[in-house]
């Protein structure tokens, strides 16, 4: 783990708890490059073939089960029929970044999904891997997962 500096504990604790497990990302920082999709060969073939599927798992995921992987997926199909499947895509890139802290980076997120749609869903798919969640279960089970390893606190009946 890194070093803490000063005040970053104090920043730390001040933070929103979102029951969210991270992994060992720095914060501020996606886990992996845009154009690291080759990492994860299944990963890459999946999504260079039905991209939807890889759309759909981290469409779930970031919208914490409200939406399902099949939903989400079959609306990105049908935009992927109308050429504008990014629009829908880039969507989600910006939600996942305002809930992790990450960087609009290399470029804004409509051009990153524009330019290169199955790079940018592999990176967003690899950084949920690498803060804890399994994007293949889908949210509940991770939900499920998440509250095993962290029980809540005990709760006793105070006067």
């Amino acid at each position: 783990m890194y070093p803490a500096k000063p005040g970053e504990a104090a920043a730390a604790a001040a933070a929103p708890v979102t029951g969210v497990p991270v992994g060992g990302v720095p914060a501020g920082q996606w886990s992996s490059g845009l154009l690291d999709c080759s990492d994860d060969c299944g990963l890459c073939c999946v999504t260079c073939w039905c991209p939807c599927i890889t759309f759909g798992r981290v469409a779930e995921m970031v919208d914490r089960g409200a939406t399902s992987c099949g939903t989400s997926g079959a609306v990105y199909a049908v935009l992927a029929c109308l050429m504008g499947q990014w629009i829908y895509s880039c969507m989600y890139r910006a939600k996942m970044r305002a809930q992790f802290g990450l960087p609009e980076d290399p470029c804004c997120d409509c051009c990153v999904h524009f330019c290169c749609e199955p790079c940018a869903l592999c990176q967003q798919y690899k950084e949920l891997k690498a803060r804890g969640f399994d994007p293949d279960l889908g949210w509940e089970l991770n939900a499920q997962r998440a509250s095993a390893m962290y029980p809540p606190a005990a709760q006793g009946m105070g006067r």
